[in-house]
């Protein structure tokens, strides 16, 4: 999930959505260490066998989904910056230098601004220190999925699920409890399970592990269906991403490699369905498409087969 923060009299908690891509050092170093798994780093290793320089695309920037101050005559506007193409809710809460409060929310539509607040100018040198979440989502969406989704890597496949309710080894929030972790060899081609609109990624990360660094480090995929929901494809590998914000998939497109980025024990795709619960980002149950037809609930230790 996306933690930013800003400083000084500012403090942000993105309450959803994922990591802005970071700049990265200009060279990203691939060897196989002594298992043979590939090993990503951005520092040349020290073995005597060169390793392999990649070069990585142009980065993709991230929307921005922010809270900026703008000050005025009669005092400071705290205004929504939405630059997604979904609906975003913002929640707000002011505090002045005298002790004067106020609170906002507000639904901003995609790829626009909206006032928040209005808040009067502090006398002397006071300041307003304010606080903000956001949740990707319009709190009125209904889940409605024309059907089963498909598993989400190429058909004809099977891999096996590693974690799904009622395991909650790692999914213990509302925002993943609904998860499901399908283990897949590094490289494996990851499909859209259902059709929608891009509306963020990331793909520059190389490093993964269960050390708190990487934790944010995960490259992913997140799409917007038709019914307000968004599915997010994370861990996926370096520089794979094949996909941009703004672009439509159709439901079995190739959009990544799955990998081993982010806070992650091994290789494995993260697939979730979300939709905002009222400022508060929540998972949803999902099944997958069976042979004739039918409907799978995926269960861990059990193979999932694309149809």
């Amino acid at each position: 999930m996306i933690r930013q923060r800003l400083g000084a009299a500012v403090v942000m908690l993105a309450m959803s959505g994922l990591a802005a891509v970071p700049a990265l050092a200009q060279s990203v170093y691939r060897y196989k260490d002594a298992q043979g798994q590939w090993v990503y780093t951005d520092r040349p290793p020290a073995s005597r066998r060169p390793p392999e320089t990649l070069t990585l695309s142009a980065s993709v920037a991230s929307p921005r989904i922010l809270v900026e101050p703008r000050s005025g005559a009669n005092g400071i506007t705290l205004v929504a910056i939405n630059e997604c193409r979904c609906a975003v809710e913002f929640g707000i809460k002011t505090r002045g230098s005298d002790g004067s409060e106020h609170a906002g929310r507000a639904v901003v539509a995609p790829r626009s601004e909206q006032v928040l607040i209005e808040v009067p100018a502090p006398p002397g040198t006071g300041e307003i220190r304010f606080d903000y979440g956001y949740v990707i989502g319009d709190p009125a969406s209904i889940h409605t999925p024309p059907g089963p989704y498909r598993a989400p890597f190429a058909l004809a496949q099977s891999y096996t699920v590693t974690q799904a309710l009622p395991d909650q080894v790692t999914h213990q929030d509302a925002g993943s409890r609904h998860a499901i972790d399908i283990a897949m060899p590094v490289g494996s081609a990851v499909h859209a399970a259902r059709e929608g609109v891009v509306i963020n990624v990331a793909h520059r990360f190389f490093r993964g592990g269960t050390a708190q660094e990487v934790r944010d480090e995960a490259n992913f995929v997140q799409v917007l269906h038709d019914d307000g929901t968004t599915a997010v494809y994370a861990h996926l590998q370096l520089d794979t991403v094949r996909v941009r914000p703004g672009q439509r998939v159709q439901r079995g497109e190739y959009i990544a490699n799955s990998g081993n980025t982010g806070y992650s024990s091994g290789p494995h795709l993260h697939f979730v369905v979300l939709r905002n619960a009222g400022l508060r980002s929540e998972s949803l149950p999902v099944t997958f498409a069976g042979p004739g037809g039918a409907s799978v609930v995926p269960r861990s230790r059990e193979s999932l087969t694309a149809y």
